[in-house]
């Protein structure tokens, strides 16, 4: 049972729970179960090399363009995705010089 809800915490990413109700909290969890499903199946048909996390990233920012998954999914350059995370700040790194 520890292991089901250490895998709900690393993986489906429910932050809060909309609602308080025993139905509630179950439905915010299957849906995220589903979604997570779907992902793993479009990632597995596509054949693409991105992780989950990477798909639900492009997703979540493509939600409402009229652009095929393939597309989105397999034009993925990983040397993009490094770069970009390089341009990230990073809070705890030291100034160097000071």
């Amino acid at each position: 049972m520890e292991l089901f809800f250490k895998w709900i915490k690393q993986h489906l990413r429910i932050k809060a729970f909309f609602g308080t109700s025993e139905n509630a909290v179950k439905t915010q969890v299957w849906i995220a179960i589903a979604v997570y499903v779907l992902v793993a199946i479009l990632k597995k048909r596509l054949k693409s090399e991105a992780s989950l996390y990477t798909i639900l990233q492009i997703l979540s920012l493509t939600l409402f363009e009229k652009t095929q998954l393939n597309q989105l999914v397999t034009n993925i350059n990983p040397s993009q995705e490094d770069a970009q995370m390089l341009n990230q700040l990073n809070l705890f790194e030291e100034i160097s010089g000071q």
